[in-house]
């Protein structure tokens, strides 16, 4: 939990950096090229109003969350290299203590897998329908950890798009009531005012599209990682179950 929590934070901190180092990039070249005649993306997103303010936090807090996932839903890190073949060994290398060994081994590979095999032997002296059971129930809590540590990409694809047109709702209200001011003949005040709204629809939308492909790809990136680990469920109550005779 707490490596789970370092590299969170790790990532936060990059993504911050990232975004601010941008956003510094496009200052400076905005201050460099003609104020009067253009206006540059930073300038642009200023006048996007306050829902510029949880849409930016948003987009760093979606930049950490998909760095950390990407680091954490590794298949090496998920599923150790040879996992199985070295708890078979472990099991096999004392018949009498297999069952103490295999705990030990799962133990020492703390992780999705290690929790999952080791729920298995903690039944191994049961029946085998005991063994496939817990395998399974402890397959599904591991899943839904991992399916769950990508809920906050799929909120912040979903939120993304309505504050940015609640900003543009609220740009909008502000661009009619100074046109009613002003007078409605002068139709460039109007333009101008919809033209800076319709800001926070497009940052939305912006941030919104990645997001949801990243969550789409860590999603189907768990999908095949449980697909792997029901193999390796397979293999291990063809090799390891038998090991040990179920008490009476």
């Amino acid at each position: 939990m707490k490596q789970k929590h370092a590299g969170l934070m790790t990532a936060l901190v990059l993504g911050l950096v990232l975004v601010t180092g941008a956003m510094a990039q496009i200052e400076e070249q905005g201050e460099a090229g003609d104020a009067a005649s253009q206006e540059t993306v930073f300038t642009l997103m200023r006048k996007g109003g306050p829902v510029m303010v949880p849409l930016g936090i948003g987009s760093v807090v979606a930049l950490a969350l998909a760095i950390e996932r990407l680091l954490s839903l590794r298949q090496a890190k998920v599923i150790p290299p040879g996992f199985i073949t070295g708890l078979r060994d472990a099991m096999a290398r004392e018949p009498d203590r297999g069952r103490e060994r295999g705990i030990e081994y799962c133990e020492r590979h703390d992780g999705t897998v290690g929790n999952i095999f080791r729920a298995g032997i903690l039944k191994l002296r049961k029946s085998e329908e005991a063994v496939e059971k817990a395998v399974e129930d402890a397959g599904s809590r591991e899943v839904e950890k991992m399916k769950r540590s990508l809920r906050g990409l799929a909120v912040i694809a979903s939120v993304s798009p309505l504050l940015g047109l609640l900003g543009t709702v609220y740009g909008m209200i502000s661009a009619f009531q100074t046109a009613t001011h002003v007078g409605m003949g002068k139709a460039d005040v109007l333009g101008k005012g919809i033209y800076e709204a319709l800001v926070t629809t497009a940052t939305g939308l912006t941030i919104a599209i990645p997001v949801l492909l990243v969550y789409q790809y860590l999603n189907s990136r768990v999908d095949a990682l449980v697909d792997q680990i029901d193999e390796m469920g397979i293999e291990f109550m063809a090799s390891c179950v038998g090991a040990e005779e179920p008490s009476a």
